[in-house]
């Protein structure tokens, strides 16, 4: 696993690589427009006074690290925005981010991602399965984490696999809260010493969702707070590449580790179930045009009991109805609409077909067919 030294403005996109130094630095060098997706895992500022200690007066691993600690809201917010701007300038004009916070800063967070001209999509309610409780007693338990997803602006043509997050949910559509357990035993990464190796180390099951959704085989994901790499693992099982930015020593060293053990899946399986809004359109008329469907052919409903010609320039015709394979199936079903593609059908061979096989013929042969 490459871990490179500060970069001072290289000029190729550094691929698969963890980048040492301040992560504002290192993105104004990178080129501009050149990430499909960063995911941020921020310092959470959580401003914590003292130690915590369970019932037992055991002392609890909270996050006190100096990474951390702010002066003020104020530093903190300019922080925030710096970053904010300088992760805008390299994400393509298709591109999205998602970031991660707690109660601490994701309020700050998104005011700064509005501020700085991001357009935001959705909050995510990461409820955690297995929380920490609250040993005080003094407030409820802090049971999840609020991710929020924003496109570059609100022109973005950003990634959304809206059918493959489905196929995740058993087939229903995906919500905005989603139940992951919290990162734990063989997952925790830990030093020699038995001691965790990052105090907010994300669940992997968590970046898998994330990637899944909102990129494809190829794409560039880049993650300015890369901490123990979690997002490197992932994306490289997922056939995507990654950039990590990291300033603490530590952590790059046990990233780096993890990224190289971690094994990519075979690139057969790694393709994600697309929208169906996505596929190429096909006209009805090009397959008149083709001789799949010939002027005069009759078409059926689904259900057998309407019954239109199809007509040489794609239309239809059913006594005095004419009109696209849609408008005719809603007009014979007194429907506002009606899709025309899961609607017909056409007789082959004594069977009754879909005339939606003959679009996906088409859209095959598209698929096939060499670029250029």
């Amino acid at each position: 696993m490459a871990i490179r030294e500060q970069n001072t403005g290289a000029a190729a996109l550094p691929r698969n690589e963890i980048l040492a130094g301040d992560c504002i630095e290192i993105m104004q060098g990178l080129p501009e427009e050149s990430v499909d997706l960063i995911f941020a895992d921020p310092p959470y500022n959580l401003q914590l006074r003292g130690e915590l200690h369970r019932p037992d007066n055991s002392r609890v691993d909270a996050v006190d690290d100096a990474w951390d600690r702010f002066a003020s809201f104020q530093t903190y917010d300019d922080f925030t925005r710096a970053w904010l701007a300088a992760a805008r300038r390299i994400l393509k004009p298709g591109g999205a981010i998602w970031v991660i916070g707690s109660y601490h800063n994701i309020f700050r967070v998104g005011a700064a991602l509005q501020d700085t001209g991001y357009w935001i999509l959705n909050d995510v309610v990461w409820r955690k399965s297995n929380p920490m409780p609250n040993f005080r007693g003094k407030r409820l338990t802090n049971a999840h984490e609020t991710m929020i997803w924003a496109a570059k602006s609100d022109a973005s043509k950003y990634t959304f696999n809206y059918e493959a997050l489905k196929a995740l949910n058993e087939g229903v559509q995906m919500r905005s809260d989603w139940v992951l357990p919290i990162c734990n035993g063989h997952e925790r990464l830990k030093t020699e010493a038995g001691e965790k190796a990052h105090p907010t180390q994300k669940p992997e099951s968590l970046l898998h969702r994330v990637l899944v959704a909102t990129t494809n085989p190829g794409d560039v994901v880049l993650d300015p707070f890369f901490g123990t790499g979690t997002t490197g693992a992932v994306a490289k099982k997922l056939g995507r590449d990654f950039i990590g930015i990291e300033r603490e020593d530590a952590y790059r060293k046990v990233a780096a580790r993890r990224i190289d053990a971690a094994r990519k899946y075979d690139s057969a399986y790694v393709e994600v179930t697309t929208s169906k809004r996505a596929e190429p359109r096909v006209p009805f008329g090009q397959l008149v045009e083709r001789g799949m469907l010939r002027p005069g052919e009759v078409l059926t409903s689904m259900n057998g009991k309407r019954a239109a010609k199809v007509r040489a320039d794609g239309t239809l015709v059913a006594d005095d109805i004419k009109g696209s394979i849609h408008q005719v199936g809603a007009a014979l079903e007194g429907a506002p609409s009606c899709n025309g593609w899961t609607y017909w059908c056409f007789r082959r061979d004594g069977k009754t077909v879909p005339i939606d096989v003959l679009r996906q013929q088409i859209r095959a042969e598209m698929a096939d067919k060499p670029a250029g």
